[in-house]
């Protein structure tokens, strides 16, 4: 059964799986405890510019990961 599996293939196609079906969740669990965790606001309600810098950075890495994979496919890759 060896010659009918790639097995070079399939380790890049897990690896890829891995990395955007845990990874991208992940980072975006990040931002949002940088926005929503305990004691993360001051007194007066604002959150500082160092937790906004991270929510937004995570955000970002999210959406630029989901445009990608829409542009790749649109474009017809495979």
């Amino acid at each position: 059964m060896n010659e009918f599996v790639e097995w070079g293939s399939l380790l890049n196609i897990v690896v890829f799986g891995l990395l955007v079906g845990a990874g991208v969740p992940a980072v975006y669990a990040l931002g949002v405890r940088a926005v929503k965790n305990v004691g993360a606001r001051d007194d007066a309600g604002g959150l500082p510019l160092w937790r906004k810098a991270v929510a937004v950075l995570c955000f970002g890495v999210c959406v630029a990961v989901v445009l990608t994979g829409v542009v790749f496919i649109a474009a017809g890759g495979h």
